[in-house]
């Protein structure tokens, strides 16, 4: 049996200039993941992320932690949805949502968001939520072929990636899968890990976002 681990990338830079930079917080907790997983005995045959900068930075930071030496594979298929797009797109926003506290921001883009899922307005979007959802069942697919029996894939990815694959495998479908995304997307830690095995009976989730690394002030969800 082989294992597959997706990893939210660490905190952003939630109201900076780049929201695609981890924040201070963000390398530390990359760097106590790393080190988590390496000290519970975790050694990555195959080390993938997506192409955002979030990405690769928590994943630099995991193998510091770590002492992770393994070659590193980037797959834009597991980037993230893009989130300011569907914000931008929904109806009655605010001058500039950027201004936005946390909290407020948080209930934006679940509004956004549930018209995004919905799949009525889907040629407003450069992506629908079903393209979205093709993709990342894609890159799921190549993970595993990469997790085989004694293996360990990790692949540092976004919120909304891992909740979507996590839905899935949790038999959503229909009407049922944007429901359950976005249950799962909203309370999704950084640096969570999600494990998912590999075997003979097939694909099956076994945990979803893990964060015991983390406690106090690193414990973060945007």
């Amino acid at each position: 049996m082989g294992q597959l681990l997706l990893v939210r990338h660490g905190q952003a830079s939630f109201g900076a200039d780049d929201y695609d930079v981890l924040s201070p917080t963000g390398w530390e907790q990359g760097r106590r993941l790393g080190a988590h997983l390496a000290a519970a005995g975790v050694a990555p045959t195959a080390l993938l992320r997506g192409t955002m900068r979030r990405h690769r930075e928590t994943l630099e930071a995991m193998c510091e932690g770590a002492g992770w030496s393994t070659p590193v594979d980037e797959d834009g298929r597991w980037d993230e949805f893009d989130h300011l797009g569907v914000i931008a797109r929904f109806p009655d926003l605010p001058a500039d949502p950027h201004t936005l506290d946390r909290r407020t921001f948080q209930a934006l883009f679940e509004r956004a968001s549930a018209r995004w899922t919905g799949g009525g307005f889907d040629g407003e979007y450069d992506e629908s939520f079903r393209d979205f959802g093709a993709r990342a069942s894609a890159a799921l697919a190549d993970a595993v072929a990469r997790a085989g029996s004694g293996q360990t894939a990790v692949v540092v990815t976004s919120g909304g990636v891992v909740g979507l694959v996590a839905a899935g495998l949790l038999g959503a479908a229909g009407d049922a899968l944007p429901e359950t995304w976005q249950r799962l997307n909203t309370v999704a830690v950084n640096s969570g890990v999600t494990r998912v095995l590999v075997g003979p009976r097939g694909t099956r989730l076994l945990t979803f976002n893990e964060h015991e690394h983390l406690g106090g002030e690193l414990l973060t969800y945007r």
